[in-house]
């Protein structure tokens, strides 16, 4: 658990003490599992809280989601074989909206997002490194391709993708420090390197830039770097990084990002937990709030709000071969 503030009056021990850090830690925490299916459903009632995702005979693997507020659907990128799937708020079941396995040169996909016009990006992870292949992909409401990109360099791995407060998107890079723009530049997609940390942010191995939410004032992108625990802040009109404060909040294996208001939630996969962070507005400083632990039996990765309710991508990252059922979840927690 996270440290808690505790009353001057109170000392170790104390049942009231204890009841006190358990208000604490339940208010810290109710923001993320608003309208969980036991309770009232700003949509209305009867929304699954357990949504089935279709997987392949050979076992499937899952990790991006974004989610259209406006359409009220989401969106799941799979793994292996980089099909994506599209779930409605209301329905039990997604279906597979996009084929893969070669589908617009796509074998596999990672982070995933909307925009306000509903047009869905996908992040291709390794797609592209020595085969050639795009990185990314722009995907219209009806499922047109509108662009299927690659990012300079060659040694890409887009990892998440976040829409900026210009429309554009943007993608993390896990193999570099940077962050490339997406925007349509009159009639063509483009995609540019717009920030490059090197020299700032140390290159480890395994996965390092990840996860990515705008800050509330929209200043500026947070991105979670997660082999190393950190959090970094991307400067919007400079494209320079520099560190979030955190308190020294242990923060690895930090995967998907969720900013309700000042609230970020962490979606630390294979820890199983749930970091909850009080975030400035100018993503500058964060002071950890809660750490709950997740559903030992899944590997949850990225998280996005839908309809008042956060929804929980199980990866099954965990599981050599896959195996059914292939599910997003809105109560992440053990019991």
């Amino acid at each position: 658990m996270g440290t808690a503030p505790t009353s001057p009056d109170l000392t170790p021990g104390d049942p009231t003490m204890k009841r006190s850090l358990a208000a604490v830690l339940a208010l810290a925490v109710a923001p993320l599992l608003a309208a969980s299916p036991a309770q009232a459903d700003p949509s209305g009632p009867g929304r699954p809280g357990t949504y089935l995702l279709s997987g392949d005979a050979g076992g499937s693997k899952f990790e991006g989601i974004g989610a259209d507020e406006r359409r009220g659907l989401f969106y799941v990128s799979e793994v292996t074989g980089g099909e994506i799937h599209r779930g409605s708020a209301g329905a039990t079941e997604a279906e597979q909206w996009l084929a893969g396995d070669g589908t617009d040169g796509r074998y596999t996909a990672r982070g995933i997002t909307t925009d306000a016009a509903g047009r869905v990006y996908v992040a291709g992870g390794p797609n592209g490194i020595g085969t050639g292949r795009p990185d990314l992909w722009v995907y219209a409401p009806d499922g047109r391709l509108l662009a299927a990109l690659r990012a300079p360099g060659d040694n890409v791995f887009l990892n998440d993708v976040a829409i900026g407060p210009d429309g554009a998107a943007y993608f993390t890079n896990s193999n570099s420090p940077q962050v490339f723009r997406v925007a349509l530049d009159g009639a063509e997609w483009d995609v540019a390197r717009w920030a490059d940390a090197t020299g700032t942010i140390e290159q480890r191995a395994g996965f390092n830039l990840g996860g990515v939410v705008v800050s509330a004032d929209r200043s500026a992108l947070v991105v979670a770097q997660g082999n190393a625990g950190i959090l970094w802040r991307f400067d919007l009109a400079s494209g320079s990084a520099t560190r979030v404060e955190t308190g020294g909040a242990a923060l690895t294996d930090a995967d998907g990002l969720v900013r309700r208001g000042a609230r970020l939630t962490v979606v630390r996969n294979v820890a199983r937990v749930l970091a909850t962070l009080e975030l400035t507005a100018d993503g500058r400083a964060a002071r950890l709030v809660s750490e709950v632990a997740t559903d030992p039996t899944r590997v949850l990765t990225t998280a996005k709000v839908l309809r008042g309710r956060t929804l929980f991508v199980d990866s099954k990252f965990d599981e050599p071969v896959a195996s059914g059922p292939y599910e997003v979840v809105t109560d992440p927690l053990a019991r």
